[in-house]
């Protein structure tokens, strides 16, 4: 049964942990994305992680579910294309962050709270375009296979400009059909805005239910 101290510690921490995350979620991945479904998901999961593991009377117990939350995510989501890598990044720092708050016998209020405030450092200076200029890319099926050689590279590029509307900063050629006269190109480009598009890497339209 819980005593009046433990439902307290649980009140704090877990009004600590959201407050921790709704920062992380709202400063720093939501400008960019803009995507409100993630905003929801990332939030119950750390909100579900964070009381299943507070509630776990047994140690081990709360270890192995930890670490079964990480290998299923690992093994399942990060094999599949349907969730882009800057999500499955921050779900990964979501559950972490769940964790370390929920662990109330292996650290203290003082570890809990350096270790989050290094969770928000380190991801805004990664996030702050100050120090790292997002440069985006993206998977163009072209049908000018004459101008893929290196002597006509400026020329491909400019007719790219043209046509996409970017100014592009540079290009990589990969499969070439010269079957149907077609080439995958990658191009990169510096983005004006902050937003990151997750379906610039996208080169068909998911199934239903994928």
């Amino acid at each position: 049964m819980m005593d009046g101290s433990y439902v307290f510690q649980l009140l704090w921490r877990f009004v600590f942990n959201f407050i921790v995350v709704w920062v992380i979620i709202h400063f720093f991945y939501y400008p960019k994305s803009r995507r409100r479904d993630y905003y929801v998901t990332f939030t119950l999961i750390n909100i579900s992680v964070f009381l299943l593991i507070m509630l776990m009377g047994n140690v081990t117990l709360k270890v192995g579910f930890a670490l079964g939350i990480f290998a299923i995510f690992g093994i399942i989501r990060y094999r599949t294309e349907s969730v882009p890598i800057r999500e499955m990044t921050y779900l990964f720092v979501i559950i972490a962050i769940s964790v370390i708050n929920a662990f109330t016998v292996q650290f203290n209020p003082a570890v809990m709270i350096v270790a989050n405030a290094l969770f928000i450092l380190s991801i805004w200076l990664i996030e702050n375009e100050r120090w790292l200029k997002h440069v985006s890319c993206k998977l163009v099926l072209y049908d000018k296979i004459q101008l893929i050689t290196p002597d006509k590279r400026a020329e491909l590029i400019a007719d790219l400009q043209t046509r996409l509307g970017i100014e592009i900063a540079k290009v990589e050629i990969g499969h070439v059909d010269f079957i149907r006269d077609s080439v995958m190109i990658k191009v990169y480009y510096e983005s004006k805005t902050r937003e990151i598009n997750s379906v610039d890497m996208m080169t068909s339209l998911p199934k239903d239910g994928e």
